[in-house]
């Protein structure tokens, strides 16, 4: 392609053979360019003859200022300025280029992030609140599973009545809320109908915005796979919170002697990890995407310092061992959950001894009566025996603390960045803090306050360890 004097000699031959004024416009402007051509500015404004130059103006002015005669238009100050041919050049270019190379989104909005934590926020006032609900054997109550109409409070006395009449045909109400009057009973149906119904509004809060985020475009292709799990994972949840509670509606419960009304243990744990797993997924990932954004937008200092620290081999074996932490906290929360479902902490109400020892008697751990006739079903014991399971979560508990805070007095000697060394701190002052719970829980028979903030603090617990290895991932390189 001709440019420079070449290329401006050539525009001007052909200008003059119509006497337009777009000779005389081009004729100064490209003037300029050649005896400024070492110019960057003037650079940036010359222009080179193209077959694509009509195009590129529009068709339309060019012939119409190519065809008029100059004596017609010879007071006209018509003229097409170079920015024009400059700015509809770059516009093409640009247009060009996208549909060769389009682009895609490799940080997910920053209110994404927002939103997501929000979210982590609501799964952790669920988990309280259906903590409380066990608490009060409320979550019996509501004996029906009815996503929609259940959404309604009965409200007049009709309501009210036929409600506590169901409630009476199962076993709970024969065995262990015998006798309670209609104002006992509305107590613990409001329990366990708010704590469904924060759970269908969490359901909405989540599923709206993240279909209009991703109508938007805000959210990147690997966002929306991971969001979409999470998703499934809260159906889940909501599924298994009925499978748990329709194991306590069962009517061979009122028929044997023996058994005592209550969900299955088995499906309490479920029920509680699969809302510690959503609480661990939204808050990763809420965190990952504010990480992502203050790199683009130049809010963390010095980041390629943070990247050299970072792997550095002892923060690398540091951070796995935190994994590992982070793995024992959840697996000991998951043990409280079996204590809860066999109400094994109402036995052996002292600290640390249980009865005569630091343990029971290996004949009372270890009892066949839990293998139901069957030598081989002995493991039964351990999930089924509120002695072996109460002295488990003992020792889980116990071996967690001594983890964490043999890891706060290494990671005190490592050069860790400001949020890990907050978020070290922060899990040792809470384990300490979650022993104190449990212990004092323990001692006192189980009450009320006691056992809710114990099993808040083993949220919180398990939120800073996530958090701690969250600050000790490498930092990514995003491409821009």
């Amino acid at each position: 392609m001709p440019s420079g004097g070449m290329g401006s000699s050539l525009c001007s031959r052909m200008m003059a053979q119509h006497g337009s004024p777009l000779h005389s416009a081009l004729s100064r402007h490209l003037s300029v360019s050649s005896l400024a051509r070492n110019s960057l500015a003037y650079k940036k404004a010359s222009i080179a003859w193209s077959p694509r130059l009509p195009a590129l103006i529009g068709r339309t002015n060019f012939l119409a200022a190519s065809a008029v005669s100059s004596t017609a238009r010879r007071n006209s100050q018509y003229a097409i300025p170079l920015l024009t041919f400059h700015r509809h050049a770059s516009s093409a270019s640009e247009a060009a280029a996208t549909k060769e190379n389009p682009q895609r989104r490799t940080v997910d909005a920053p209110i994404v992030g927002y939103w997501s934590l929000f979210c982590a926020s609501m799964v952790f006032g669920i988990v309280v609140w259906g903590g409380l609900t066990r608490l009060t054997e409320s979550g019996l109550s509501i004996v029906e599973w009815a996503p929609i109409t259940g959404a309604k409070l009965p409200t007049s006395d009709a309501q009210w009545e036929s409600e506590f009449e169901k409630y009476k045909q199962f076993p709970e109400y024969q065995k262990v809320h015998i006798g309670i009057t209609l104002d006992d009973f509305k107590r613990i149906y409001f329990m366990e109908w708010f704590h469904r119904n924060i759970g269908r509004l969490f359901g909405v809060v989540y599923l709206i915005p993240m279909t209009y985020f991703i109508s938007k475009g805000l959210i990147t292709r690997a966002g929306k796979a991971k969001l979409t799990g999470l998703g499934l994972l809260l159906l889940g949840q909501g599924a298994m919170g009925w499978y748990m509670v329709s194991s306590g509606l069962e009517k061979e419960l009122a028929e044997r002697p023996d058994a005592v009304p209550r969900v299955s243990q088995y499906r309490l744990a479920s029920h509680l990890s699969l809302a510690y797993l959503l609480y661990a997924g939204l808050s990763l990932y809420g965190w990952n995407v504010v990480r992502a954004n203050r790199l683009v937008r130049n809010k963390i200092a010095n980041p390629d310092s943070l990247r050299t620290m970072l792997a550095k081999p002892s923060i690398v074996s540091f951070r796995r061992k935190i994994v590992a932490a982070t793995l024992l906290v959840g697996t000991t929360c998951l043990s409280g959950a079996l204590v809860a479902g066999l109400d094994a902490g109402l036995i052996y109400n002292e600290f640390p001894t249980m009865g005569h020892g630091i343990t029971p008697p290996l004949s009372e751990l270890w009892n066949p009566f839990y293998a139901r006739g069957d030598p081989s079903a002995m493991w039964r014991n351990l999930t089924e025996n509120p002695s072996t399971v109460q002295l488990e979560h003992r020792a889980l508990a116990m071996t967690t603390l001594l983890v964490v805070s043999a890891l706060w007095l290494h990671g005190r000697k490592l050069p860790l960045p400001r949020s890990a060394r907050f978020a070290l701190h922060l899990m040792n002052s809470l384990a300490w803090l979650q022993v104190v719970l449990g212990i004092s829980t323990l001692v006192e028979f189980v009450p009320i306050a006691n056992a809710s903030a114990h099993q808040a603090n083993s949220v919180l617990l398990l939120a800073s360890a996530l958090r701690l290895f969250h600050s000790l991932r490498p930092l990514p390189r995003i491409p821009l």
